[in-house]
Formats: structure tokens, sequence, C-alpha cells
């Protein structure tokens, strides 16, 4: 008996309870969302309310699951997020400080710090020499003054007039993991669902044959954080909205090839079995994780046919390919990585994550961040240059970021020619490009020693925002009720920067 029902049988012995609510299932069943009806709706209707919603928007009828739709015509369709894991320096790369030359070695201020909190690993240094980028800078032609780049990113600089560079973003925390799981997910404890998961939640899948959501990871050449499944994960949403992550090495995905001696056709007689008996288990329990069950053993098999075809790069001309650069046909490197990117985007996958590992440069930045550019400075070049040639950078958002930012001062010794960068939250560059974003700008600014924001902050919420509003979404409506609250990827927080948008 439901335990309000249950309650009542002691306030009011004498009560008429409708029988009907006895029912263990009766609860459960009066509590079906207005959009699992439309989704059941959709299933024996065929095209269904929401799938009309979304054509008058402009947007692709999805193809699986029961999206709630964009809430206004979306600029973008679609998300690439290049993920630096393990921070890479802003100082080094996008935030051109050439007045620090002059303090080279000098003792950081104390005002400039003002007290704030530094991490265990240098905490206990007797002092902070500041230490200037031994990197030249140029500045390249954009929609503004120019934007000024690292010779370290030559090819990057090719596409600057596509870039919109945020130079002032923040974040809460100080450590990799929960700045992950905070970029992630909007919050700094595990357990929430990450961007990825939000999108494939709000817009559904534009292609039966492929999931929503792929992540892929490249091992970069220097110190690497653990990586953890959950930072692809859906948290309390449906688990068929989590990340499919893409293997490296053999097979892509796990068992795409059916054992020695199992048909095609052995296979699916063995799906339609067990599909059978899920479906009475669902009529049993009303558990909607039993038909996520049966929709991602579906999509396992029709995986089967579409993933081989997905990394089979033998219909990509030699141009394209001598545009990745010379690690593009090795499974696993970044630029094998970014030109999977845009054949998943431009086969209607709706978030495409690139996790590139070895950014975490305590020590030796110098060697170290020539060694992790090298890897991805060609292939994101050439990924930006081909959706756009492909006429997919206009709906195709592109992100990319660290999760946080790199201290002026040195940690350990300080040579002409060697430093190392602690971890730094209060200020790191951030860039994007394409679909609704402004190409061509330059937001934000940090002081001289690049450690506090000068002008126009944007936290971690904010970037959601933002982001979320070129895909369509009001970010305080797209919602999930959880633990009797409305659940969002923003939390209470963030707001749209408008000064972004194209």
């Amino acid at each position: 008996m439901p335990f309000y029902l249950w309650m009542k049988s002691f306030r009011e012995p004498d009560a008429m309870i409708d029988p009907a609510l006895l029912d263990p299932f009766a609860e459960h069943r009066l509590m079906l969302t207005r959009r699992r009806f439309f989704g059941l709706t959709a299933q024996s209707l065929g095209a269904g309310l929401g799938a009309l919603a979304l054509n008058s928007l402009g947007a692709r009828e999805p193809l699986g699951g029961n999206p709630l739709g964009p809430h206004f015509k979306p600029k973008a369709k679609r998300v690439i997020y290049l993920h630096m894991e393990g921070a890479p320096s802003q100082l080094d790369l996008y935030d051109y400080k050439p007045g620090l030359r002059e303090r080279f070695n000098q003792d950081f201020p104390e005002s400039i710090r003002q007290g704030q909190r530094l991490t265990t690993m240098t905490s206990g240094q007797a002092r902070f020499p500041v230490a200037p980028s031994i990197f030249k800078f140029s500045r390249y032609e954009n929609n503004q003054d120019g934007i000024w780049l690292s010779e370290l990113l030559p090819h990057t600089a090719t596409v600057a007039k596509e870039m919109c560079l945020v130079r002032s973003m923040h974040t809460d925390a100080i450590n990799h993991e929960p700045a992950i799981t905070f970029f992630q997910t909007g919050t700094q404890q595990p357990g929430r669902p990450c961007f990825g998961s939000w999108m494939s939640y709000g817009l559904g899948s534009a292609n039966a044959n492929l999931p929503t959501f792929v992540v892929m990871i490249t091992q970069g050449p220097g110190n690497m954080q653990a990586l953890s499944a959950r930072f692809w994960g859906s948290g309390f949403l449906p688990s068929e909205h989590q990340g499919c992550k893409l293997r490296a090495g053999g097979d892509p995905v796990l068992y795409l090839r059916d054992p020695e001696g199992v048909s095609r056709e052995d296979r699916r007689r063995m799906l339609d079995l067990v599909s059978e008996f899920n479906e009475q288990e669902y009529e049993r329990s009303l558990d909607p994780e039993v038909r996520t069950r049966i929709a991602q053993a579906e999509m396992a098999y029709r995986m089967q046919m579409s993933v081989p075809e997905l990394t089979d790069f033998s219909d990509e001309d030699d141009a394209t390919l001598e545009m990745y650069g010379p690690e593009v046909k090795k499974p696993g490197s970044f630029a094998a990585n970014c030109l999977l990117a845009r054949r998943l985007s431009e086969r209607g996958v709706r978030f495409v994550q690139l996790y590139m590992r070895g950014w975490d440069q305590h020590g030796n930045l110098p060697g170290e961040l020539g060694q992790q550019t090298k890897v991805v400075d060609q292939p994101q070049a050439a990924l930006i240059k081909d959706l756009k040639r492909r006429g997919l950078l206009d709906e195709t958002l592109v992100l990319w970021s660290g999760e946080f930012g790199r201290t002026v001062y040195s940690q350990g010794a300080l040579t002409k020619t060697n430093y190392g960068r602690d971890h730094h939250p209060r200020c790191f560059s951030t860039w994007m490009a394409g679909g609704g974003v402004a190409p061509g700008t330059v937001y934000g600014a940090t002081d001289d020693f690049s450690y506090n924001i000068v002008e126009n902050p944007v936290s971690v919420h904010d970037l959601h925002a933002t982001l979320l509003h070129c895909l369509g979404f009001d970010h305080e409506r797209l919602i999930n009720r959880h633990q009797g609250r409305d659940m969002r990827l923003t939390d209470v927080f963030g707001k749209v920067v408008k000064p972004l948008l194209a």
C-alpha cells in the first residue's frame, strides 16, 4: 500500500479507500510523466507530437528515445567537445603577457595573490618566482583587433577567424578530479549527468544506427591524470543517454563481431527472443531501464554494421588525410579521433567528446607542452576547416578547453628555459567555433600576471548556459525531476553570455 494511504488508514479508519489504489503499481502509473505519455503516444501513432514540434523548429526528426526537443530554433544541432585533460597553460598558449619578461624570477606579489588558496604541491615553497612564457606570440587577423596566439599553435592560427576565445574562464575546483567533474556535469560531486547526456536527453537521436553520444580518448605524451568513465555517465538520467566509448585498439566497440559459428540470422533471432522476455518484464515492473536495455541491444546490433563503415577511412581522399596530419591513420591518435569526430557529426551523432590526456605540466613545461601541441595543433585546425568546407560548421559547435588554468609562478626550480606551473582555477582560456558563437571574437581579460580576471568573468555555469542556448535550450527549462527536485546542468546558477553569440 502506498505510504499516504497507510497513514490515512490510521487517521480515518472508517474511510473508504478505492480498491484500485491498493494495487502496488497504481501509484507508479499515476506518476507517468507527460514526456512519457507523449513517448508512448508516438510509439503507437508513428510520428508523435514531439516530432511535429521539432520539425516546426527546423530540427531533424529524432529516431530514438523520447526527446524533450529544443525550446527555440537552434543555431547548432551537434557538439564536438575537445577536452584537454590536465589543464593546458593559458600563459603559454592564449593569454599573452609580454610585460612578464621584465619580471623573470621576481617574487610573485602578495598583493596579487591576496591570500588565495594554493595546492599542497606549492604551498610549502619558500618563494614563488614569476615564470614568463619562453614562447613567442603573434597576432592573427580576426573580426576584432586581432588574436594573440603562441608559436606552438601555427595551424590553429590559420582558423583564428573562426575562433571565439574566452580568456576569462574561472572554476570552483583546484584539483583535477573535481574540476573535470565540474566542467562535465556542473557540480564537483560525482553522480550527475554530463553535458553529453543532457544533450542526448534533450535532443534525442538523429541516426538510428549510431549512439547519440560518443567518447574517444587519446593518450598524450605528458603526465596523465585518471580518467573516470563517470565523466561521460548519465547520472540519474536513463542509461541510454550515457556516452559510448570507442576504443583505439582492435574492434572500436567490444563484441562488435559475432562469435565463430553465429550467423547474422542467429543473432537476430536471439535478440528477438530476449526482447520478448524483456517486454514481459517491463509489463510486470514498469521499470523504464528494461526498455532502455532493449533499445541498447538493438543499437548494438545495428552498430555491428555501422561502426566498421564509420572507422574505415578508405573513402577519404588523400588531401583530407594529409590535412589531418601524419598520424591520421593511427587508431586512437588525436588526428584519427578528430577525423572520426567529423565523420560521426556528418552521420547525425549529437555529441562527440574527445579527451586528450597529458597536459598536467608541473615541471618541464616547455618540453612537454611542445610535444602536446605538436600532437593536437594540426588535427584540431583541420577539423574546423573540414567541417566548414562540408557545410557542417554552422550547425556544429566545437568547444576546446581544459578543466582549469596554470599559475604564473613556477612550481619548483626556474631557469631561463625550463619551469613548471601549478593548478590555477581563478582564470584560464577556452575557445569555441561554429554553430551559434561569434567568430573572430576575444572576450574577457586577466591582470598583468594572468592570475585574476579584470574584465568579463565567465563561470563554468555561464559557459554551459551559453552552449545550451546555441543548441536551442533555455538552460533553466532543460530539467529532469530527481529526488523531489528539478535538476539541470547549470544547477541554480548560470547566465547566457550574449557577447559570445553570433
